[in-house]
């Protein structure tokens, strides 16, 4: 007999469809191979594919895996959007908190069923601060991005930060030059493994009254992913990274904040980002979005 199993399409931080980020989801799972999942990720060719197992614990509701074209990853912020949006329009859930197992540890994301329609929350891992990268790694990074010293945020050190996923922080001034951008990816993958952080994060910070604080551009080309369009992981540990270096003003309990990303390359989305404060730093980050279903289908798989 075939085992069949539910496929969605399914593009985050948007309402509006082919614009934000695309995550492929499964919400059955349970009997997939880590090699199908693999196989399956490759076919779909979204920068991420999240696979729902039923779970076997009273500490989580659902387990969820992650895989780029490539690789296994412990958590992606877009796909998390995406998997629980699928679940929760499947189920017909009300508004409600959910415990998913990752490999980021075992997290809540909140369902918030508004209008006939569903916004998810994502709470994030713990909040790492690494290595500041400087001199031939600097260089190097800049050579990679074909951006010059000079295009740099002054006093945004160029800094790992992660929330689960690791990403490199590039604070630059312009959003031309942050559209223009050409990456060598080759160097950037081969960076990376000096690093060892596979993603990079470059972004422009908007001091005027907009509505949008960041916009951003996320390569990770060492995970298959040359540019990711909306990025959960990118944007939770940037909130993390502006509140510890104090680049922001805020009340000391809570910094918000939206962001925008895929302009460059015509996916837009917005994603909200919120960081808990206590005692000048950040504790906990949580990423929320929109999402919509763009198709629904059917996989067969023979034994």
């Amino acid at each position: 007999m075939p085992r069949k199993y539910n496929l969605y399409q399914i593009d985050s931080f948007t309402k509006e469809k082919f614009t934000g980020n695309p995550a492929g989801v499964i919400t059955n799972a349970d009997g997939l191979t880590d090699y199908e999942m693999q196989k399956i990720a490759r076919e779909l060719n979204n920068s991420e594919t999240a696979f729902i197992f039923s779970s076997n614990s009273d500490e989580y509701d659902v387990h969820i895996r992650f895989f780029t074209p490539t690789n296994e990853v412990p958590i992606c912020g877009h796909a998390t959007i995406a998997a629980h949006y699928a679940r929760a329009i499947e189920n017909g859930l009300d508004t409600s908190k959910v415990y998913h197992k990752t490999g980021a540890g075992i997290l809540p994301v909140d369902i918030v069923k508004e209008n006939g329609d569903y916004k998810i929350v994502m709470t994030q891992g713990k909040i790492e601060f690494g290595t500041i990268i400087d001199g031939i790694n600097k260089k190097e990074l800049l050579a990679a991005l074909n951006i010059t010293k000079s295009d740099l945020l002054e006093d945004y050190e160029i800094q790992i930060v992660s929330t689960g996923h690791s990403k490199v922080m590039v604070g630059i001034k312009s959003n031309e030059t942050l559209n223009t951008i050409q990456p060598d990816f080759g160097k950037l993958s081969k960076l990376s493994k000096v690093i060892k952080c596979n993603g990079y994060y470059v972004f422009t910070v908007n001091s005027q009254d907009s509505d949008i604080l960041i916009h951003g551009r996320m390569f990770a080309p060492a995970i298959g992913i040359n540019e990711d369009p909306v990025t959960g992981n990118a944007n939770g540990p940037l909130g993390a990274y502006l509140v510890h270096h104090n680049l922001v003003k805020h009340n000391n309990s809570l910094f918000k904040f939206k962001a925008k990303q895929g302009e460059a390359i015509k996916r837009p989305g917005i994603i909200e980002v919120e960081v808990k404060i206590e005692n000048e730093e950040p504790v906990e980050v949580k990423v929320s979005g929109n999402a919509v279903i763009i198709f629904k289908s059917e996989l067969s798989l023979n034994d």
